[in-house]
C-alpha cells in the first residue's frame, strides 16, 4: 500500500521523501529536524522549542507576517511542533503551491535572523505557555512524571525549559543549536498528497542542496530509574500518573504492548474505563499510554479524582492491572486489533497524517514501514503473546509515581509497587 512511496538522498546528506496520492488536490510538506529536548544540555533546556518559535519571527527576506502572509495568502497553514526527540516545520497547501511552501520552509530553517528585539518578545510568548501548563495540572502532571522516570537526564526535562533558562536564554545559544543540529543528514523534507517526486527533489536540491554537513552530537542513552513525586496543591481533583519501564520502538513486541494498552484503557470499553468511571464513578478521565522511544520505552496510566476516592482509585488501577496478565480474552484482542487497524487507516486517510507518518518511520526506523506489514504485525499477536508481556511488564516492577493535588491519602511507592507485581 505505499508503492507510491519515493526517496532519495541529495549529495549533502539530506533525504527527500514523498507518497502520492493521486485523488487529493492538496498537499502536505514539511522539515523535519531530527533534534528535539533529550538533545539539549540542562543549561539550555528548552532551546528547541524557543527556535522553534523564533523560526517564525524573520529571515533575511521576510519578516514574521510575511511568512504568515505568504502562506494564508494561498489559502494555506504553516505550523510546527517540538516533542522530545524531533522539531517539525510543515506546511498544508494546495497541490499547485508546493514550490511556494517548500522555499518558505527552507528560508525559516536556513535563514532565521534570530533578532534580539524579536527574542525578547517571543520568550514572553513561551514564558506565558510554560505558565498555562503550570496552570493545567492534568498537562503538568506528565512533565513532572517524565521527570520522575528519568531523572537527572535530558529525556526526563521539560519540553518547554524551566521559565528562569528560557527567560534568560542568550541568543548565541539559539544560533549555537541552530548550527549545531540543523544540517542536511539531520533534515528531512517530506511531502505527501498531490506530489510528483521528481519535483520536490529539485525543489530540495535547489533551497538545501548548498546546506553544508555538521558533526552530529553522539546520542545518550536514557537511563530509566522510576520513583515517587507528590506536589500537594489546592486542587479539586487529585491527578494521577503511575507508570512502569516497558518497550523501545524497536523491540518485537511493541505491537503486543499497544494492543495491550489499548485493552487496559484504549476507549470506552476499556477495563479501565468500564471498571473506574462506569463501575465505580471514581474519575470521569482514566486512560493508558505507550511512549516508545529507540533506546527506552514506557507504559502508563493517567486518572484524576478526588480526595476521598484516591485510595480506592489506587487499589483499583493496581489490581486491574496486576490482574491483566492471567485475565485478557480472546473477545478483548479482536477489539484491540480492530481498533489499531482502523486508528492506522482512518489517520492517513488526509496528507497531513500521511506526511507525519512517512517522516516520523524515517527518523525513527531509517526506513518507511508499509501499512500492510504494520497491519500483518498486529494481526499476528496471540493471546498467548498478550499474556508473556504483561507478565514481562509486571515481573519486577519499579513504579514512577507522579501525583499532583490533595494527594496525602495515596498509597506509598513501596505498597503501590508490592500491589503490582505479578
Amino acid at each position: 500500500m505505499t508503492e507510491n512511496f519515493r526517496l532519495t538522498t541529495l549529495p549533502n546528506g539530506m533525504r527527500i521523501a514523498s507518497e502520492q496520492m493521486p485523488h487529493l488536490m492538496t498537499s502536505a510538506v514539511g522539515v523535519w529536524v531530527d533534534v528535539g529536548t533529550r538533545h539539549e544540555h540542562e543549561s539550555v533546556n528548552g532551546v528547541s522549542h524557543l527556535l522553534e518559535h523564533m523560526a517564525f519571527k524573520g529571515t533575511e527576506t521576510r519578516s514574521a507576517k510575511d511568512i504568515a502572509e505568504a502562506v494564508e495568502n494561498v489559502g494555506g497553514q504553516l505550523n510546527a511542533y517540538t516533542s522530545r526527540e524531533h522539531t517539525a516545520y510543515h506546511a498544508r497547501i494546495l497541490a499547485e503551491d508546493l514550490p511556494l511552501a517548500t522555499e518558505i520552509l527552507a528560508d525559516i530553517v536556513e535563514h532565521s535572523t534570530l533578532d534580539q528585539t524579536e527574542l525578547e518578545r517571543e520568550r514572553k510568548v513561551v514564558l506565558e505557555e510554560i505558565g498555562q501548563v503550570e496552570d493545567t495540572p492534568d498537562d503538568l502532571v506528565f512533565d513532572l512524571w517524565q521527570e520522575t522516570a528519568y531523572p537527572d537526564q535530558a529525556l526526563g526535562r521539560s519540553i518547554l525549559g524551566p521559565p528562569e533558562i528560557v527567560g534568560s536564554m542568550p541568543r548565541q545559544a539559539l544560533a549555537d543549536h541552530m548550527r549545531r543540529h540543523y544540517g542536511p543528514e539531520q533534515m528531512i523534507l517530506v511531502a505527501a498528497g498531490q506530489v510528483e517526486h521528481e519535483r520536490l527533489e529539485e525543489l530540495g536540491q535547489r533551497w538545501f542542496g548548498d546546506l553544508q554537513r555538521s558533526a552530529v552530537d553522539p546520542f545518550v542513552k536514557a537511563d530509566y530509574r522510576g520513583g515517587d513525586l507528590r506536589e500537594e496543591r489546592e486542587l479539586e481533583q487529585v491527578h494521577l500518573v503511575l507508570g512502569l519501564e516497558a518497550l523501545t520502538c524497536h523491540d518485537p513486541d511493541i505491537y503486543v504492548l499497544n494492543l495491550y494498552s489499548s485493552i487496559m484503557g484504549g476507549g470506552m470499553s476499556s477495563r479501565l474505563f468500564q471498571e473506574v468511571r462506569e463501575k465505580r464513578g471514581l474519575a470521569y478521565s482514566v486512560f493508558s499510554f505507550v511512549n516508545a522511544f529507540p533506546d527506552t520505552g514506557t507504559f502508563g496510566v493517567y486518572a484524576g479524582t478526588g480526595e476521598g476516592d484516591l485510595d480506592e482509585l489506587a487499589r483499583v488501577l493496581t489490581d486491574e492491572l496486576a490482574g491483566s496478565t492471567d485475565s485478557i480474552t480472546e473477545v478483548e484482542l479482536v477489539r484491540a486489533k480492530a481498533q489499531a487497524k482502523a486508528g492506522l487507516l482512518m489517520g492517513l486517510e488526509h496528507c497531513a497524517g500521511v506526511c507525519e507518518d512517512v517522516a516520523r518511520h524515517l527518523l525513527t526506523f531509517g526506513r518507511r514501514i508499509p501499512r500492510d506489514e504494520i497491519l500483518r504485525r498486529i494481526d499476528a499477536v496471540t493471546h498467548d503473546d498478550l499474556k508473556r508481556v504483561a507478565k514481562r511488564l509486571f515481573a519486577n516492577p519499579v513504579p514512577s509515581v507522579t501525583a499532583l493535588g490533595p494527594c496525602s491519602k495515596l498509597l506509598d511507592h513501596d505498597k503501590l509497587a508490592a500491589r503490582l507485581r505479578h
